[in-house]
């Protein structure tokens, strides 16, 4: 329906009658299909993180770090026993 609206063949008015919905609503969904259509289309791979995304990873990566740090301090204090 919002693709056949896109596209602009026909009215609205014979889109609603087709489909048995009001034009109004056809033209929301057209409107909010053109909104979107940059999103729709985007590739997930080059997407924004969210923050908290960002902040999960930053976490992640202290985690690591400490982890060595622990490690080594381990190792340290073996070779003082």
């Amino acid at each position: 329906m919002a693709v056949e609206a896109i596209r602009g063949e026909r009215t609205l008015s014979q889109l609603a009658s087709q489909f048995h919905v009001h034009p109004v609503q056809i033209g929301k969904s057209r409107t909010t299909a053109l909104e979107q259509m940059a999103e729709i289309f985007v590739d997930g791979r080059t997407r924004k993180r969210s923050g908290d995304e960002v902040e999960k990873d930053v976490l992640y990566e202290e985690i690591g770090r400490l982890k060595v740090e622990l490690d080594w301090l381990k190792k340290k204090v073996g070779l003082l026993d």
